[in-house]
């Protein structure tokens, strides 16, 4: 590690590696971010975690998919620890005649029911989502 660094690479349960953190570069510009930061590793967690289930409560629903992106905006406390308070999740969806009725069914499952990441943040943070089905 050189002197300063604060960069790590952090591996997942199936070995998969990610890095995450900074380095100072000098004491007027502070700290140059690297990699993700841990806070917003966190947002990406949740982001893919509802992305996965979505997808495949869509296919189930035999609804023809064929693209997601989730956008995520995190509202932190302004200090120390800087905790989350809210967090919006807008699912953009494209597909061959989407139903819109399955596409919430689908969102409400995953944010409410089946994801682990949103069901450990609801207690500190207020989750919520919208969507578009892009034409």
């Amino acid at each position: 590690m050189q002197e300063q660094s604060r960069l790590f690479a952090c591996r997942d349960s199936s070995g998969n590696t990610v890095m995450s953190g900074s380095w100072s570069t000098d004491e007027s510009s502070g700290q140059e971010w690297k990699a993700a930061k841990p806070s917003d590793l966190l947002l990406m967690g949740l982001a893919s975690c509802a992305a996965h289930d979505v997808v495949t409560i869509l296919e189930r629903q035999r609804q023809n998919l064929s693209g997601l992106r989730v956008d995520v905006d995190g509202r932190q406390l302004p200090d120390p620890p800087y905790a989350f308070t809210t967090i919006h999740l807008r699912f953009t969806l494209a597909g061959d005649g989407l139903n819109p009725e399955k596409v919430e069914r689908a969102l409400d499952l995953s944010i409410n029911k089946y994801c682990s990441v949103a069901a450990t943040l609801r207690g500190v943070a207020t989750i919520t989502h919208d969507y578009v089905i892009e034409a």
